[in-house]
């Protein structure tokens, strides 16, 4: 998300940008808006390097680059900056009635308290960064179009956060879903029917 907002803060044009002459719509839906830069982003390094590996999954991750990238996601993951995601993923499980399978031990003294220790300094952080973001949004603080209420660019935030959620649970759910044979995917309508055009023919779908 960090590199992302930096990509989009470094080909974010400046007040009263023009380009090659263009008419002043066209500037508005290609570079205020940022759509120049999502398709370039999205395509270029994100769509492309995704269909590549999956194809040479193996090839993909045997740099340096790749190992480094893991040390820091374990780095992050030790700090418990991202930990009350766990808290949430517990709570999930307990509404459905499906407790979170793990094929760690339990966590026992020492270990538990440290767990629990990172989940109450991650929800603290959360909660900051949920306070700053609302309070940017209720008073105008925030690059969102002019002439949009404060009230509606609330509601888009977290609307287009439950999107942005909906699209990374269903990258892994695909991938998951695929080492499962038909009979274990459930009767679910939707799910079925995912399925069913996932892994039509070979599977290039997916």
């Amino acid at each position: 998300i960090f590199i992302a907002f930096v990509i989009n803060m470094s080909g974010a044009p400046m007040g009263g940008a023009e380009l090659w002459g263009l008419p002043k719509v066209v500037i508005d839906i290609f570079l205020v808006t940022g759509f120049a830069m999502i398709l370039f982003t999205a395509q270029i390094c994100q769509l492309a390097t995704l269909v590549n590996a999956s194809h040479c999954m193996l090839d993909y991750i045997n740099t340096y680059f790749a190992v480094s990238t893991f040390y820091v996601a374990m780095a992050v993951e030790f700090s418990g900056l991202m930990h009350v995601s766990y808290f949430i993923q517990m709570c999930v499980g307990w509404a459905a009635g499906k407790p979170i399978q793990s094929n760690e031990p339990p966590k026992t003294g020492g270990v538990l308290i440290f767990f629990w220790a990172r989940v109450l300094i991650s929800a603290a952080v959360l909660g900051f960064a949920l306070a700053v973001t609302l309070e940017g949004l209720f008073t105008g603080n925030t690059t969102m179009w002019k002439g949009v209420p404060n009230a509606v660019a609330v509601i888009l935030f977290f609307v287009l956060m439950s999107v942005v959620g909906l699209f990374e649970g269903m990258q892994i759910a695909f991938f998951a879903v695929a080492k499962l044979p038909k009979s274990e995917r459930g009767k679910s309508k939707f799910a079925m029917k995912t399925c069913e055009v996932l892994f039509r023919g070979d599977g290039h779908n997916l």
